[in-house]
């Protein structure tokens, strides 16, 4: 049975949408919880007049198997296309396009947290009970990358425009991992960049993409090489990064010197310079009294 986050909003009743299908969108069930983050992050949903509207999802045709899945678990009409066109990459794009009209299953989703028209800043997690690693996997396929670094070294990284979804990986990813991230958007284009290196890259993509799911197939491959990885002999482990506290910041604030207040927090002098400048120029928040 799969958990509902405490800090969810207040659950309401999928049943009573589905009168044709009951069971379709069940995000209990890990192929729609899968399905449901993967048409979150690379779905559009439109609508016109007369409740007229449609579902798309348009992959490179590479990627076909899972518009597959996608067809098969609708229990509506629905269609597959393939195209080739132009696009500021190639001259010849080759795309496969899944699309849904039936206004109940658009009704379902829309419900579930699925917008009309543009979305990726509004996109949260599921208000209702969902298998967690499966949406998240879901989510990683379409706006995540899975795979080895140029220098060799795995990771797993999603780029997103929901602080919501960034900070859910975030909270979940450090429950499997024990790797804390905060997220924030950069300042080019105000997306978010949630990466996971190394040993939390390699436990991270071993726990979504498990034996069996439904998944695209390269990522499933790439997740079976990073298991594969081991830590070269010589390269250290970098220790997890210890949060300041308010507390500490007095402390550092207080401190005659650097050296001084590396000594009583246990902290390196560069970490303490870089703290207290931050602090001084208003960077972080002064701690009260300050």
């Amino acid at each position: 049975m799969a958990e509902q986050d405490p800090s969810a909003p207040a659950l309401f009743d999928i049943s009573a949408l589905t009168p044709t299908a009951p069971s379709f969108m069940d995000l209990e069930n890990s192929e729609y919880a899968y399905m449901f983050g993967f048409l979150q992050a690379d779905g559009h949903l439109s609508e016109q007049t007369r409740n007229r509207g449609r579902l798309t999802v348009e992959l490179n045709v590479r990627d076909i198997h899972i518009l597959d899945e996608f067809q098969r678990l609708t229990p509506y009409n629905s269609s597959i296309k393939e195209r080739t066109r132009s696009t500021n990459i190639t001259m010849s794009h080759h795309s496969a396009i899944w699309a849904l009209s039936a206004l109940e299953a658009r009704t379902v989703l829309n419900r579930l947290g699925l917008p009309y028209g543009k979305k990726s800043k509004k996109i949260t997690p599921p208000r209702v009970p969902f298998s967690r690693r499966d949406y998240l996997r879901g989510v990683i396929d379409a706006d995540g990358s899975v795979g080895f670094t140029g220098q060799g070294l795995p990771f797993v990284s999603l780029t997103t425009a929901s602080t919501a979804i960034g900070a859910y990986l975030c909270h979940y990813a450090k429950k499997v991992t024990g790797a804390e991230r905060r997220i924030k958007r950069n300042t080019r284009d105000g997306i978010h960049n949630v990466l996971y290196t190394n040993e939390a890259a390699v436990q991270l993509a071993a726990h979504l993409y498990y034996p069996g799911c439904l998944a695209l197939e390269r990522k499933k491959s790439a997740t079976a090489s990073l298991t594969e990885w081991v830590r070269p002999a010589g390269m250290k482990v970098r220790p997890p990064r210890k949060p300041w506290t308010a507390e500490e910041d007095r402390i550092l604030l207080a401190a005659p010197t650097l050296a001084h207040a590396a000594a009583e927090l246990s902290r390196s002098q560069s970490s303490c310079q870089v703290r207290r400048w931050r602090l001084v120029n208003g960077i972080k928040p002064n701690p009260r009294g300050y």
